[in-house]
């Protein structure tokens, strides 16, 4: 039987950078998180958006999950925490930024047949001589546990729970002959990136 997958949506940030709701700016007409929430889709079979305290969306789509961090301002490992505890119910995760418009679905499904692997409990993508916190594909309770133990010692930083996990970074040339222009890794920090392609700063 094949593996239960989910989607993760990082919602939960403040768009400091983009001067008001980020995720609810469109790229061709279609809002930035309704964006990420269509790419996983495709790929899983829900999808869950963790959101801020008390925060709603008029944006998303039926049949999506959403979930809500406990407290504001906890950056996106709790956001991660909060996502994986709604997934318990599945094997693997993909988890995204809802500021992050140009997922390739082949690229996110490369990510998740990495997990078949079981020597690994994470897939990242290469960026030069480092990786990608998102995209990330995950085993639900392995993460879930390294995420735990993380957030009780202070910890804040998602590239925290990949080092802590057995992370398998996908090289440079076997994502991008998938995605040859990058596209998976643009995301959204300011409004002017809304107009740069090549935006993949993170």
């Amino acid at each position: 039987m094949p593996p239960l997958r989910s989607g993760i949506v990082l919602a939960g940030g403040r768009s400091t950078r983009f001067g008001s709701d980020k995720l609810a700016a469109t790229l061709d007409g279609i809002p930035l998180v309704r964006r990420t929430v269509d790419a996983l889709a495709a790929v899983t079979d829900g999808v869950i958006v963790v959101l801020p305290p008390g925060g709603a969306r008029n944006d998303l789509p039926e049949g999506v999950t959403v979930t809500h961090d406990l407290q504001e301002g906890e950056g996106p490992l709790a956001g991660l925490h909060t996502g994986l505890l709604a997934a318990v119910r599945t094997d693997q995760v993909i988890v995204a930024g809802g500021d992050m418009p140009e997922l390739q679905p082949s690229v996110l499904r490369l990510l998740l047949d990495t997990l078949d692997d079981a020597a690994v409990d994470a897939a990242a993508l290469a960026e030069g001589d480092h990786f990608r916190p998102l995209p990330v594909a995950l085993r639900t309770w392995p993460a879930a546990d390294a995420v735990h133990t993380l957030l009780h010692a202070g910890r804040r930083r998602l590239r925290d729970a990949l080092d802590s996990l057995r992370t398998a970074v996908i090289d440079e040339p076997t994502w991008m002959a998938l995605d040859p222009g990058r596209r998976t890794l643009r995301d959204v920090d300011e409004p002017a990136d809304l107009d740069d392609p090549r935006d993949g700063s993170g």
